[in-house]
């Protein structure tokens, strides 16, 4: 830009930073001088150092305030300038480069190149910002798109440099240009390494206004001061030799009378002050005495050097030795459990990848500002004054009208199953479910972890019992069973292929219920149940576990405000999910009435059989789809039924974004989003994390995981785990990323390739610059430990396993929606163990690349004989290890009934189970 314009540029910027540091920006200032830097108003504590412009092209400028940093060393490259820096507080060295990044591919390379060179250069902590012209993945520019080479070298080089991309605050986008600057981009970023994330752990990079430039400044400050930390039990703890002699002793020296919820609260708030106390005065810092146990070791390591050591002093050495070995131990499990990456084993060597992984919870957590009624929030007072009211707001139940559930009909409890749930708790069913938790999860609101409970069992399981069994004096299974998320995939995508394959034309109707668990009215959920059949006891049960919570929310890791609730169902709480479920419940029975008579058609999914399954809508807890033909009668019917859902329950449909998607020819789709009050969406979409109408083999489709998996290894790192933990984070983590995708679509070849790469290098590489061998083939990495691989899970095997899982199903789940389905659309075989070949055009539909995979499953399937009429006698698998087909194929030659059933020529209940039977056969 030009001289003046670059001047005031600068002059606008604010900078509210604790900490100043090098600031790099583009000039395009064809040559910097110390006139114009002095022009800034700044003041002779201001040092630079510049690279000029080449044309309208590059030019960086990278301030220092004098007073503060200290340039050690300066290097410049064409696209690059890089300073190493000295704190001239504490003497902290670390890197600073600035880049600016060119638009053409050949050119750019040299901006790899010279960042690889300062890599080799300088080792130690790095921040590295500027315009990279360059984005990692489609979601990077307001266009979209799909993944290309320039992105993915991008992502290569940030890995190999060891770098990672700290999440951006205050907008998705830095640049926007074109016409009426309508093309967004994030062109401009920090990039830090694991020694900078280190030394500022609070560092967050955010969108500041912008002047003039068609770039938005992008500041990179160190994060708000936290208040107070609540209590926290750390499970490393349980480890200190003598520790659970303390908490029994704490546990059971106080004497409390009262009910027992009183008691149990009153003593966990005794063991709570006796821990602060402690660790505060017996067990002390971690880290601190760990560094002392290490001093001691090099103590006694020089004086070796000098004198041998006497029997005494060597003693001492091992018993040093010994304790600096607890103290890493015990920070490492510490880490762990911060990090909350339970995959990983404790003792393992994997601290640095546990610090890292904390760290970056940390700053996810940690919020500098926020708008509340439009007005921007950043002192710590107005954000928890402002977060805590809205909360408060959300929370409480505003009197509306409610109208009367009288005529309301809902499937029935049976009455054993409702008096079952009313059985008082025994102490084992408590136990089980204690050990089934993970004892590293996050812990509740009071502080201790499950591995605090599973612990100390012995000594507090009596207090418990006795809190159990006060709850069940005084004081849903049946709505999910067998409902699995990828049904409602398959059946929607199903009906799409149908509506499209038969030329028809409908609409989608994708809805979003506005934070749905938090505006569930109570009294409306609990006269459901009642109306369900659930016993008196049951619905006093859970109206005191909905009714009794109060509520504090934690705002950068401290605790504001206290407040109890009037409506809403609590996040998190296992019981939530399913008390949604039988609240949607009555949505679902409005919209069966409405199309019982005749106000929504629905969908109507048929194939070779005219006659089909009709599929009106689709629920999957609040997310929503329903099916509608083009008509605005059916979309006035659906609206009047939402507003009435609405009154009824609590639960308001946001129509900002919900969607109307069009399926074949809709011509009057934008009037009809128009009077619906919603935006207009198109195929393929997306449900419930899934492809919605894509194309068979899109590969574009894969582009989220791919990114997910680029995105995971940027938060990982690999040159911070051990290699043990590499292959572990690989078995446990990486693999699975795509089994939701791979559990209902086909994987394609160029996918898989890719995504194997990731995993082959990440395996084998150190995080350097240069390409490390890959010591064993990846078919051989990927078989078993037993047969001498490392157990990793071949993804194109675990795609065609999780694809033949839906054969298995088929044959076992007869009464499921989604096979009634699937039947109807594309008919059965003989016996109904599967369907018809699919031999119509792929489409959208899934079927038929799941049923490609029938022979994986048909060839290992026998049959145990219960009444014959649906085993094949001479081609099912039933009488020894091979069909009579195949192992008596001369007989089966002469058989004139090759299609005949086992019941058609023997029947087991004869002759004592010995059977009789005919079978005809044709002369030779």
């Amino acid at each position: 830009m030009e001289s003046s314009k670059f001047e005031r540029e600068l002059r606008k910027l604010e900078w509210i930073v604790n900490y100043i540091g090098g600031e790099g920006g583009e000039t395009k200032i064809q040559e910097m001088t110390r006139g114009i830097i002095r022009s800034i108003g700044v003041g002779r504590f201001l040092d630079w150092g510049a690279v000029d412009s080449r044309g309208s092209a590059g030019g960086i400028v990278v301030l220092w305030d004098n007073r503060v940093l200290e340039m050690i060393k300066l290097e410049k490259g064409e696209c690059s300038i890089s300073c190493l820096f000295k704190n001239c507080e504490d003497g902290f060295t670390w890197t600073f480069t600035g880049v600016y990044g060119p638009t053409k591919r050949r050119e750019r390379e040299n901006l790899w190149n010279e960042l690889g060179a300062i890599h080799g250069l300088w080792n130690g902590p790095w921040c590295v910002a500027g315009d990279f012209n360059a984005i990692l993945s489609p979601e990077e520019r307001n266009r979209g798109g799909s993944f290309n080479s320039d992105m993915r070298r991008f992502a290569e080089v940030i890995e190999e440099l060891q770098l990672k991309d700290l999440t951006l605050f205050g907008g998705p986008f830095t640049w926007s240009g074109g016409v009426n600057n309508q093309t967004m981009s994030r062109l401009d970023r920090f990039l830090v390494n694991e020694g900078w994330d280190c030394r500022f752990s609070h560092s967050r990079q955010s969108v500041l206004p912008r002047p003039v430039s068609d770039h938005f400044p992008i500041l990179l400050g160190g994060g708000l001061r936290n208040g107070p930390s609540p209590f926290r039990f750390e499970n490393m703890w349980l480890k200190v030799e003598g520790f659970k002699d303390l908490l029994k002793a704490w546990w059971e020296g106080d004497n409390f009378n009262g009910a027992a919820s009183y008691v149990l609260a009153e003593k966990l708030k005794v063991v709570k002050t006796m821990l602060k106390e402690w660790n505060r005065d017996v067990f002390g810092r971690v880290e601190y005495r760990k560094n002392v146990a290490l001093d001691q070791m090099q103590f006694w390591d020089a004086k070796e050097k000098i004198n041998r050591l006497t029997v005494e002093e060597m003693e001492a050495r091992r018993e040093v030795r010994e304790e600096y070995k607890k103290w890493v131990l015990l920070e490492e499990v510490t880490w762990r459990q911060k990090s909350r990456e339970v995959w990983l084993k404790e003792g393992d060597r994997n601290t640095s990848f546990f610090h890292r992984m904390a760290n970056a919870h940390r700053r996810r957590n940690n919020m500098e500002r926020i708008r509340i009624n439009g007005v921007w929030k950043s002192e710590e007072n107005g954000m928890s004054e402002g977060i805590v009211n809205a909360f408060k707001t959300l929370l409480s139940n505003p009197g509306d009208w409610r109208p009367s559930l009288a005529g309301l009909q809902c499937e029935q409890l049976q009455r054993l199953d409702a008096d079952a749930l009313e059985v008082p708790f025994t102490e084992e069913e408590v136990h089980d479910a204690l050990v089934g938790c993970s004892g590293d999860k996050a812990p509740g609101p009071d502080g201790f972890t499950m591995s605090f409970w599973q612990f100390a069992w012995d000594f507090v399981k009596e207090d418990v019992m006795r809190f159990f069994r006060e709850f069940h004096e005084h004081g849903s299974r049946g709505f999910c069973g067998g409902r699995q998320i990828l049904d409602a995939v398959l059946i929607a995508n199903e009906a799409i292929d149908s509506i499209l394959k038969n030329n028809e034309n409908g609409i989608l109707c994708k809805l979003d219920i506005e934070k749905a668990y938090d505006n569930v009215d109570w009294s409306f959920l609990l006269t459901v149940m009642q109306k369900m059949g659930f016993g008196e006891k049951w619905l006093g049960w859970i109206k005191w576990c909905i009714s009794t919570a109060s509520f504090s929310v934690l705002i950068n890791g401290t605790p504001k405000g206290f407040f109890q609730s009037s409506r809403g169902l609590r996040q998190g709480d296992p019981l939530s999910p399913y008390l949604f479920v039988i609240a949607m419940e009555v949505f679902s029975s409005f919209l069966n009435r409405a199309v019982d008579n005749g106000y929504i058609s629905g969908c109507q999914v048929k194939g070779r059989n005219e006659g089909g399954i009709q599929i009106s809508h689709l629920l999957f807890a609040d997310d929503t789809l329903v099916f509608c033909q083009a008509s605005q009668d059916q979309l006035t019917y659906l609206s009047w039924l939402l507003m009435w859902f609405e009154a009824a329950s609590g639960m308001r449909i946001n129509l900002d974004k919900s969607e109307l998607i069009p399926v074949g020819r809709v011509a009057d789709i934008d009037d009809l989003a128009l009077d619906f009050g919603c935006k207009v969406g198109s195929l393929p979409s997306t449900y419930l994390g899934l492809p919605l109408g894509a194309p068979f083999k899109s590969v574009a489709m894969w582009d989220g995981v791919e990114e997910r998996f680029r995105k995971r290894l940027t938060m990982w790192k690999r040159q911070y785990l051990s290699k043990g933990g590499r292959a572990t984070l690989i078995r446990s983590t990486l693999s699975n990323l795509p089994i939701y995708y791979m559990s209902v679509l086909r994987l394609p070849s160029s996918v898989r390739s890719r995504l194997e790469q990731i995993q082959r290098d990440f395996l084998w590489g150190g995080g350097s610059l240069e390409r490390k061998p890959h010591l064993v083939r990846w078919k051989v990495v990927c078989l078993s430990k037993k047969k001498g691989g490392l157990g990793i899970k071949c993804l194109s095997n675990l795609n065609k396993a999780l694809l033949s899982k839906w054969n298995w199903r088929y044959a076992n789940e007869r009464e499921a929606l989604w096979n009634q389905v699937i039947r109807g659309k594309y008919g059965e075989d003989r016996g109904g163990w599967r369907t018809r070949e699919v031999r119509e055009a792929h489409g959208v539909g899934l079927w038929k690349g799941i049923r490609m995979d029938w022979d994986l499953v048909g060839a290992r399937i026998s049959f145990s004989v219960g009444n014959g009429r649906r085993v094949s006698f001479w081609r099912d698998r039933w009488c020894g290890d091979a069909p009579l087909c195949d192992s008596f194929p001369s007989i089966y030659a002469l058989s004139i009934e090759k299609e005949a059933w086992v019941a058609d020529v023997w029947d087991p209940l004869v002759q004592g189970g010995r059977g009789v039977g005919t079978l005809v056969f044709q002369e030779p």
